[in-house]
C-alpha cells in the first residue's frame, strides 16, 4: 500500500491543490486552501486515489463538476450582464478562437440553414433571410476570455428565448445545444438560454457580423466566459441529455458563468 504522506509520480502536490481552488467559485476558494493543503485531503474531498497523472487529472474533474453544480445553483436568471455606451466598444474588436484566422469558416449564405433537433416542435429549418426578419436587439456588453483578456462588443440579433418560444421548444428541457460549420460545439442550461441577453447574434457594431467573428450566427452570452459562445453556428437542439462541449470534453469547466 503506497504511504499516505509519499507524492505521486508525476504530480506536484502544491500545483495541483492551486488548479483545484480554480476550478471553485471565488466564495469558496480561499477556504478551500485553507483546509485542502495536502494531496491526502484533496484525495478525501474527491474521492479519487491520487497515484499518478491521470487520477490527478480525475479529481481536478470532479472539483470542476462541482464548481458547475455550484455555480448553476448561484445563476440568478433575473441578473443582467453590465452594459455599455457605444463609446466603449472595443475597436478593433480582437479576434479568437482554437484555429488561426485564416482558417475561419466561409459558409454560404444562400445555402445557409439553421438545422433544429430534439424537444422543438416546428423543426423547419431556418435560412438567413428568415432569422434577419425577426425582431433584434442592440447590446452593448463584454467578452470575458478565459485566457485572461475581455473586449467590449455592440451586438445585435434576436433573443434567443424569443426564438425558442416562436419554434415550439421544450422550455422545461434541461439543455440547448450548438453545432457549429467547422466542427465546434457547445452546450448551455436553460435557464441561461432564456436568459434575457442570451442572443442569436448576427450584426456586430452596425454591420453584418463578420466571418471573423462568427457569420452567419453566434451565440452571444454575456453572463458566461467567452468560449460558451459559440460562432458560425448551424445547428440547435433541445434535450434533456449532457452533450459536453469541445472544450468541455478537454477539462474546461462546462457552466462557465461569470
Amino acid at each position: 500500500m503506497r504511504h499516505a504522506g509519499k507524492r505521486p509520480p508525476e504530480v506536484n502536490a502544491e500545483l495541483l491543490v492551486q488548479d483545484a481552488a480554480r476550478l471553485l467559485p471565488d466564495a469558496s476558494r480561499r477556504r478551500f486552501l485553507r483546509q485542502v493543503a495536502s494531496l491526502g485531503a484533496l484525495a478525501a474531498l474527491t474521492g479519487c486515489d491520487i497515484t499518478d497523472a491521470p487520477s490527478a487529472e480525475k479529481a481536478l474533474r470532479k472539483i470542476s463538476e462541482f464548481n458547475d453544480w455550484v455555480q448553476a445553483r448561484l445563476f440568478n436568471p433575473n441578473r443582467l450582464a453590465t452594459t455599455y455606451p457605444d463609446s466603449a466598444v472595443t475597436r478593433p474588436f480582437p479576434f479568437n478562437a482554437y484555429y488561426p484566422e485564416a482558417e475561419a469558416p466561409d459558409v454560404d449564405e444562400e445555402r445557409y440553414r439553421l438545422i433544429l433537433d430534439g424537444r422543438i416542435a416546428n423543426k423547419q429549418p431556418w435560412t438567413l433571410p428568415q432569422l434577419a426578419e425577426l425582431p433584434q436587439e442592440t447590446q452593448i456588453t463584454r467578452l470575458v476570455c478565459v485566457e485572461g483578456w475581455s473586449a467590449i462588443g455592440k451586438w445585435t440579433g434576436v433573443p434567443l428565448r424569443s426564438f425558442l418560444e416562436r419554434v415550439g421548444a421544450d422550455l422545461t428541457a434541461k439543455y440547448v445545444h450548438f453545432v457549429c460549420a467547422e466542427g465546434y460545439s457547445s452546450s448551455i442550461d436553460m435557464p441561461t438560454a432564456l436568459h434575457p441577453q442570451t442572443q442569436m447574434t448576427l450584426a456586430f457594431d452596425g454591420q453584418t457580423l463578420p466571418t471573423r467573428f462568427g457569420f452567419p450566427m453566434r451565440i452571444r452570452i454575456p453572463t458566461k466566459l467567452g468560449f460558451k459562445n459559440p460562432k458560425h453556428v448551424i445547428g440547435m437542439t433541445v434535450l434533456n441529455n449532457y452533450t459536453g462541449g469541445y472544450w468541455e470534453d478537454q477539462g474546461y469547466n462546462w457552466f462557465s458563468g461569470l
